[in-house]
């Protein structure tokens, strides 16, 4: 059955390659309107009972679909169809949007991240329907603007709770871990993007009355360099106060974990070592505040010895749960104030909550004993929650849902990076998993 499951899974892969030729860039505002069209078409030739667009002017369409089992338990699947732009393109070795088959490898963008894992389950779909139908109710939400933030979820999934109502949810982002072991993950850290930005002057000045005027790089980077000390501890008062211990059974995850560090620092190519020496923990309940671009003056080829009027940083903080996106904002002006650096402009762009299911629940633990049974007994882990973002937060606290993040990625995916892929054997195998599941369950 097995074997008949992965030939089967394989075979269908091809069927669904043209999803991933869709150019669907939110940040560009490209392939939108194709990709869920695309979707809304597919769920119905699957055998969906319900398959539509949720749409509002100035947002990208959420795709909704119901399928109906022959059991009344239901799960709810989360996935987004916007992908990151291809840049830079000089560095792909097969087209972006021409999905290539390389040594096992289907490449792609979006192949990892998140197109690869819905095809995984639109397969499982399509093998129950042509073996037996369905074993459970399937409902799936999927969003258009997780690339830039997913600022209508929360709307949405409150607008149309009822709809989404299931006893279980199967988040996207999980797979195999730097070591090849499979992960089932039941939680994310939140997120909160913001700017600072420095302007000291009305115009860019010649770089000789440097002599007496003040410079906005030199005035951004001085007030950025308070916010943390030499160790990469954060310095802004408050940042740590509303994050909770993790519980035993979480340590014990933590504990359990597979962190290889030098084989991490070999796949990024790190220059420095780890700015923490219990990096595990950190992955899972550590907050962070990250600078994430910098712009002032001339940044183009030659020399132009200009002094800056103006500069801007970007910023991300991860966050843990209890952490609010806001108030931690609030906490980096007040930073700022304190240290002497009031003139400089911090601006919210968006947050996420973090969410993190309890470990003891019966959904959690059945997605842990049939990952073991898939994939083996040693080669599972549970993560109490990834390091990275997204609307996780509503399904788990406005739908009261026990969740999990399981996919087909590997560690070396390299989603958002170019080259983008995931292994055949990854996916084949994912779909089997999503199959005994959903019948245990």
């Amino acid at each position: 059955m097995v074997k008949d499951i992965h030939n089967y899974a394989e075979n269908q892969l091809n069927d669904f390659l043209e999803y991933l030729a869709i150019p669907s860039v939110s940040a560009e505002n490209k392939g939108i309107k194709e990709a869920s069209d695309w979707l809304v078409k597919k769920f119905e030739q699957l055998g969906a009972k319900k398959s539509e667009k949720w749409e509002k002017k100035g947002q990208n369409p959420f795709v909704y679909a119901e399928f109906e089992g022959k059991s009344s338990k239901t799960v709810l699947f989360y996935n987004h169809y916007d992908v990151q732009p291809a840049q830079p393109l000089n560095e792909w070795q097969t087209e972006p949007f021409k999905p290539t088959f390389v040594d096992g490898k289907l490449v792609a963008r979006g192949a990892s991240d998140d197109k690869g894992e819905l095809m995984a389950r639109l397969v499982m779909v399509k093998w129950f329907q042509e073996n037996g139908g369905l074993p459970v109710n399937l409902k799936f939400f999927v969003e258009g603007e997780e690339e830039i933030g997913s600022l209508h979820v929360d709307e949405a999934v409150k607008e149309h709770a009822e709809e989404l109502e299931a006893d279980a949810c199967i988040w996207e982002g999980g797979g195999k871990n730097s070591v090849n072991r499979f992960e089932v993950i039941s939680g994310m850290k939140g997120i909160v993007s913001f700017d600072i930005e420095a302007v000291t002057a009305d115009v860019d000045m010649h770089s000789s009355l440097a002599c007496f005027a003040p410079n906005a790089a030199w005035r951004l980077v001085q007030g950025l360099a308070t916010l943390k000390d030499k160790n990469g501890r954060v310095t802004v008062e408050g940042f740590y106060d509303d994050v909770d211990e993790l519980t035993s059974v979480e340590k014990a995850a933590v504990e359990q974990m597979d962190f290889d560090e030098e084989k991490v620092k070999r796949t990024f190519g790190l220059k420095r070592e780890f700015i923490t020496d219990k990096p595990a923990y950190a992955f899972v309940n550590e907050p962070t505040m990250t600078i994430n671009g910098l712009t002032s003056g001339y940044e183009g080829e030659g020399v132009k010895t200009v002094l800056p009027k103006y500069a801007k940083a970007k910023l991300d903080c991860r966050l843990v749960p209890k952490q609010n996106p806001e108030k931690i904002v609030r906490l980096v002006e007040a930073h700022l104030r304190k240290n002497g650096f009031a003139d400089l402009k911090v601006t919210f762009n968006l947050g996420e909550n973090a969410f993190r299911s309890d470990s003891s629940h019966a959904f959690v633990q059945l997605a842990m004993t049939t990952a073991k049974k898939v994939y083996g007994d040693d080669q599972v882990k549970y993560v109490p929650n990834a390091a990275g973002g997204g609307p996780i937060e509503c399904f788990g606290n406005v739908l009261k849902l026990p969740i999990v993040l399981v996919g087909v990625h590997n560690a070396a995916s390299g989603a958002h990076a170019p080259n983008e892929h995931i292994l055949v054997s990854d996916f084949v195998q994912g779909v089997e998993y999503l199959i005994e599941l959903l019948q245990k369950f």
